[in-house]
C-alpha cells in the first residue's frame, strides 16, 4: 500500500495519529483512560494500560475491555470520518494479551457524514448524574438507540417496571456490599481525589448529595459539587447492554457497542448514565443475568433520559494529554 497523500489529503500516518487522539474523548470507568496506542506506518494498534486498571473493583478486566472498547469505537468513527476505512483485528496475538485490537488494512474511501457527525457528539458527550427531567425518552430514540447497539454486536435490553424494580435492590445490595469493602472504597478515593491528573472524577461532576432515583446511583464516598436540582427519574428508561459470551473479546465489543450507544443518544438529545457498580460484584452480577432469562451475560446497565433544561450539566471530565496515549514514535520521523 502507498502511503503517500491522495491528492491534497494528509498522510495515512497523521490520520492514524489523529483518531488516537480523538478516542481519547471515549466514556472510561472512574476515567481512567486505560488505554495507550501506537501509531505504525500502516496500522494503529490499541494496548491496555494496566497500572489504570481498578484491581480491586474489576480485577477480572471486565470494565477495562469495555472502557478500551469504546475508545476502539471513536477511533473507528474518527478514521470514518477522515474518510478511511479499517479492518479491525480483536486481541490479534495469544503472546500479547494487553494488545487489544489492531486496525489496518487501512483504504482510502469517501468522508462518512455520519461518522463526521458522531465525531462532533464525542467532543460534547458527557456523563449527568442529575435526576433527568420528567419529559420522556422517545421510543423512536429507543430503538435507535438499540439498533446502534444491535450494528456493534451486542444487545440491549429494554428493563420492564418490575424488572427495575429487581434492579434497584440489586444495585442497593451491590452499594452496601462495596461500601463494606476497605480495599474498594481506599480505590474509589484515589480515582475521586485527582485534582490535575487528567483522569478520575472532580468534584464538579459528583452530586453535592445523593440523588433521588429509584435505582440508586453509585456512592461515591465524599460529596462532590454538582447540584442535582429537584425531580426524581420516574421518566428514566433502565436498560442492560449484554451479549452471548463473557470473554475479554466480548467484553470489548461491549465498549464498541457502548461508545455507539452514548453517541447515538447525544446526537438524539438523550442523557446516558452508566451503572457499573451493579455488575462488578458477582452476586447481583447473577441477578442481572436472571433478568435475562439466563440467555445473555450483563456487561453495563444505563440510564437514558431527558436531562432537564433548566439547569446546567456538568463540566467534562478531565483528559489525559495526547502524549501520554498516543505513541509515534515508530513514524516520527516519516514526514518533516
Amino acid at each position: 500500500m502507498s502511503h503517500e497523500k491522495p491528492g491534497q489529503d494528509r498522510p495515512l500516518t497523521t490520520a492514524l495519529a489523529e483518531a488516537a487522539a480523538t478516542a481519547g474523548y471515549a466514556p472510561s470507568v472512574h476515567n481512567t483512560q486505560p488505554w495507550r496506542w501506537r501509531v505504525l506506518p500502516d496500522a494503529l494498534e490499541l494496548r491496555i494500560v494496566r497500572d489504570r486498571q481498578l484491581t480491586a473493583t474489576d480485577p477480572e478486566g471486565r470494565l477495562l475491555a469495555i472502557s478500551c472498547g469504546a475508545a476502539l469505537h471513536h477511533a473507528r468513527l474518527a478514521l470514518a470520518a477522515e474518510g478511511w476505512t479499517a479492518v479491525v483485528e480483536r486481541l490479534p496475538d495469544p503472546a500479547q494479551p494487553d494488545l487489544l485490537a489492531r486496525l489496518t488494512g487501512l483504504d482510502r474511501s469517501g468522508a462518512d457524514a455520519d461518522a463526521m457527525r458522531m465525531v462532533q457528539c464525542m467532543q460534547v458527550r458527557h456523563t449527568d448524574r442529575r435526576p433527568v427531567s420528567d419529559e420522556p425518552v422517545p421510543t423512536a430514540a429507543i430503538g435507535q438507540i438499540s439498533r446502534a447497539v444491535a450494528a456493534e454486536g451486542a444487545n440491549l435490553q429494554i428493563l420492564d417496571s418490575d424488572q427495575v424494580m429487581e434492579l434497584a435492590a440489586a444495585a442497593s445490595h451491590a452499594g452496601t456490599v462495596e461500601a463494606e469493602d476497605p480495599q474498594l472504597r481506599e480505590e474509589l478515593a484515589y480515582w475521586t481525589s485527582r485534582a490535575d491528573g487528567g483522569t478520575g472524577l472532580p468534584p464538579e461532576v459528583l452530586p453535592e448529595q445523593q440523588p433521588q432515583t429509584t435505582v440508586p446511583g453509585r456512592d461515591f464516598g465524599r460529596a462532590g459539587t454538582l447540584p442535582i436540582g429537584p425531580g426524581h427519574d420516574k421518566a428514566a428508561v433502565y436498560a442492560l447492554l449484554n451479549g452471548d459470551e463473557d470473554e475479554p473479546d466480548s467484553w470489548l465489543r461491549a465498549g464498541e457497542a457502548l461508545s455507539a450507544l452514548w453517541l447515538t443518544a447525544t446526537r438524539l438529545g438523550v442523557s446516558v448514565v452508566p451503572l457499573s457498580g451493579v455488575v462488578e460484584v458477582p452476586g447481583t452480577r447473577q441477578t442481572l443475568r436472571h433478568l435475562l432469562s439466563g440467555l445473555g451475560f450483563p456487561y453495563l446497565v444505563v440510564r437514558l433520559g431527558i436531562a432537564d433544561p433548566a439547569h446546567a450539566g456538568p463540566p467534562h471530565t478531565p483528559r489525559l494529554p495526547t502524549a501520554q496515549v498516543v505513541d509515534t514514535s515508530a513514524v516520527r520521523d516519516q514526514h518533516s
